[in-house]
């Protein structure tokens, strides 16, 4: 019987997210909409009824303090003092006055319009629109449990808790001992205890804004409140242009070309080209570190002078790095076109290999690879680039140049459904969530690669899902116990996969034989409660999983 009752859970939480998807996309095309109103009750109704293990107590009395802090660093400084919310295209607002915000954890220019708007620009495609809507529902949905607390009536009189955190966030600077008092009438109004309040303010603190968590507080409950008894609904609207433009792939042929074109200028678009997907250091410092600082190589020991390299206060290391990069081989290609999609291209004929950690055998500089290294893509943005970078180059008129792409290496972090932080999965087909699509394929990776390092390694089908905020435990739980066999979920790999394929198999704009290799590692396990991406980043536990896929897929391409 629980079975039964298990499965039925998880079919409610997959038909909640296809609501959730449906109902975005009905609201994009309609152009606006209210999300407390209304127009918002089916998105707000799927997203308590779907329970997302990210957004934690979202569906309880009490307000969910560490969904806050996530949702926050993915979404501008100040969002939460605006009743008006634009979603723009690149309209050109980096040639006006404005000054761009970049939330600390998402790659999306937005701009403050005025003391009620924010502008947030999309160039990332559909994920993008679904991540923010997805987060503002969240957040509004916390700013009215807030307002509940603390209204009395229906005359807008409110609690004097309410009025205690008013006085303190309207003050200009707080003693120990005043915002110790505001935070325990914060902790009355949150539903939470003095200890998660003050632990609350700590992580939320800034340099510029010590008292950052009682204004959120305060302007969540604020504009709530403005709702409830004056009328003033929050407004959340799409740009026509935005409108226009998406599904277009213009950012992404814009991306595209301008890298092609340094291809072809530095004549290097005829040699074999090898795609990777990771970051902008682990290529990097994995081809060159051990050249530079031999001598911190030579003092420490395996991953050591690469978690170095991660830390903040070794800039001075990294600079090094990459100013002797940048002389023997490589090319920097920062992104315009949009995407927020920065680009490396090494050509290994310009580097000296005998000082290095690999020793690959080519005999013929037109023989020796060239590797093109772009950063993370988000979500749907992995098809419109790596398609728009895949079909042949036309320049001017002219006939088209048709590129020998050898393989596309694919490295990414991923939830894992078994095992923990750090860990490694690699799959063997991709799996849409939500459709029946599955892109299976033969992965030039496997696990007997990763054996013996200290990690977990896994091996079996990935899926795609539609956005990590969205998973709960039943949905994940099934597809992992199902016949579906799932390790692990991530946002690209279906995207990726379905335009390597239509390239090499349906367009011939790229070898059919091309390699594909596919590596992840874990950055959260979201069955396992306080493991989810709510609870923190990797740190230098990402550090050896990164560079040891980094190590593979590199041994692959120099044959060695």
């Amino acid at each position: 019987m629980s079975v039964i009752q298990d499965r039925t859970r998880a079919q409610e939480s997959t038909n909640a997210i296809e609501r959730m998807y449906i109902t975005m996309r009905h609201l994009f095309n309609r152009g606006f909409y209210k999300p407390m109103g209304v127009s918002g009750d089916s998105l707000r109704e799927s997203l308590l009824q779907l329970r997302p293990e990210i957004y934690g107590s979202v569906a309880e009395d009490k307000t969910e303090l560490n969904g806050l802090m996530y949702v926050l660093d993915r979404l501008p400084i100040g969002i939460e003092q605006c009743r008006f919310i634009n979603l723009t295209s690149n309209e050109g607002y980096k040639k006006s006055h404005f000054k761009p915000i970049v939330p600390p954890k998402r790659r999306r220019n937005c701009y403050r319009i005025d003391d009620e708007q924010m502008n947030i620009e999309i160039t990332r495609g559909r994920s993008d629109i679904y991540d923010i809507l997805t987060h503002l529902t969240f957040l509004f949905i916390e700013s009215h449990k807030i307002c509940d607390h603390v209204l009395v009536g229906e005359n807008g009189q409110v609690t004097r808790d309410w009025k205690k955190l008013e006085n303190a966030v309207l003050k200009d600077k707080l003693t120990q001992a005043e915002r110790e008092i505001a935070l325990i009438h914060t902790a009355n109004i949150l539903g939470r205890t003095f200890e998660e309040a003050l632990a609350a303010h700590t992580i939320f603190a800034t340099k510029d804004q010590p008292e950052r968590f009682l204004s959120i507080i305060y302007w969540l409950g604020k504009l709530a409140l403005e709702e409830i008894v004056e009328g003033n609904k929050r407004a959340i609207t799409f740009s026509p242009v935005l409108r226009e433009r998406l599904g277009h792939h213009i950012h992404g042929e814009v991306w595209a070309n301008n890298i092609k074109k340094t291809l072809l200028k530095e004549n290097l678009i005829h040699r074999p080209i090898h795609i990777i997907s990771a970051n902008m250091h682990s290529v990097m410092n994995s081809i060159y570190a051990p050249i530079v600082l031999k001598k911190e190589f030579e003092k420490q020991k395996d991953y050591t002078v690469f978690e170095m390299l991660s830390q903040p206060e070794n800039a001075v290391l990294r600079s090094k790095v990459k100013a002797y990069a940048e002389k023997n081989g490589m090319i920097s290609i920062d992104d315009f076109s949009g995407t927020n999609i920065d680009v490396q291209i090494f050509d290994t004929a310009k580097i000296d290999f005998s000082k290095s950690n690999y020793q690959p055998n080519f005999a013929d500089d037109k023989d020796k690879p060239v590797l093109f290294v772009m950063d993370y893509a988000f979500g749907e943005q992995a098809y419109e680039t790596i398609d728009e970078f895949l079909k042949p180059y036309k320049k001017d008129e002219e006939e088209s140049i048709f590129m020998n792409i050898d393989s596309v290496s694919i490295m990414g972090k991923a939830g894992i459904l078994e095992g923990g932080k750090g860990d490694l999965m690699i799959p063997t087909s991709h799996i849409f969530e939500g459709t029946a699509d599955n892109y299976p394929f033969k992965n030039e990776l496997n696990a007997k690669d990763f054996e013996d390092n200290g990690l977990q390694v896994f091996e079996g089908a990935m899926i795609s899902v539609l956005g990590t905020s969205l998973q709960n435990k039943d949905v994940l739980k099934f597809f992992h116990d199902s016949t579906w066999n799932v390790i692990g979920l991530e946002m690209e790999g279906a995207h990726y996969q379905k335009a390597v394929q239509a390239a090499s198999k349906i367009r011939h704009s790229i070898s059919e034989k091309v390699k594909v290799r596919y590596a992840y590692y874990a950055s959260d396990n979201p069955l396992e409660t306080g493991s989810t991406l709510a609870s923190g980043g990797l740190g230098v536990t990402g550090v050896k999983p990164t560079y040891l896929i980094t190590f593979k897929i590199l041994e692959q391409i120099f044959g060695t």
